[in-house]
Order: structure tokens, then C-alpha cells, then sequence
């Protein structure tokens, strides 16, 4: 199946995210922030990545501006459940604007996140 990398500063979520996803027999890799999933991508390359917007350090939107300059092959799944500074519809067209190819809301539903994936994955 697919390579997905899965960030988010949110221990539980990426936890949660990466359980679902090997049930469906991809291979998953997690990371805390967008520092750690630049470095995950410079050592191998990922068909996916299911990334959240706001988290400290390099947040979702640095991090997409960043791989989109490396290519524009990996697919983006930019989710956001917004934060005190910025709606998440606000947070979702940012990241669409930047590159991300689906966006979702947070908390999304396990068949609404399959789903996502089975659209930008062949």
C-alpha cells in the first residue's frame, strides 16, 4: 500500500491516525513538527502526508510551503481543528492556497479520513 507520514503535535491523534491507517496496510511514519517531518522526507520519499496546521515550532503551513519546494509529487492532507488566533476554515484555505490537496476539519471521522485517502491515492 502507500508510505503516509503523519504530523501533528498531538501525541493521541498521531497515535490514533497511525492505528487506522496500518489496519489498512499502509506504512506509516509520525512526527511531532514540521522540523521532524522535513527530515523524515529528506530520507525517504512518502506517496502521502496527513499534516495539522497549528503546532509550535514549524507549523503545518511552513511545513507545506517547505515540501512543495522539495515536490510536488507527495499528495497533502492538511487538517486543522483551528486554534485561538485563526478559525479552522481559515487555517484549511491557507493550507489549500499552499498546496495541500484535501483539506479536513478536525475531529474527522475514520471513513471520512479513508476515504480522503482512497481519492488521492490510486
Amino acid at each position: 500500500m502507500a508510505r503516509i507520514l503523519v504530523l501533528d503535535d498531538e501525541d493521541q491523534i498521531r497515535r490514533m491516525i497511525k492505528i487506522i491507517l496500518e489496519k489498512e496496510g499502509h506504512a506509516v511514519l509520525v512526527a511531532k513538527d514540521g522540523s521532524e517531518a522535513l527530515t523524515a522526507c529528506g530520507q525517504s520519499p512518502f506517496d502521502l502526508v496527513i499534516t495539522d496546521i497549528l503546532m509550535p515550532g514549524k507549523d503545518g503551513l511552513e511545513f507545506i510551503l517547505d515540501i512543495r519546494r522539495i515536490t510536488e509529487e507527495v499528495k497533502i492532507i492538511a487538517m486543522s481543528g483551528g486554534g485561538p488566533k485563526m478559525s479552522p476554515d481559515g487555517c484549511l484555505i491557507l493550507a489549500s492556497d499552499l498546496g495541500a490537496d484535501a483539506v479536513l476539519r478536525k475531529p474527522m471521522s475514520k471513513s471520512v479520513l479513508l476515504a480522503t485517502i482512497k481519492q488521492l491515492l490510486p
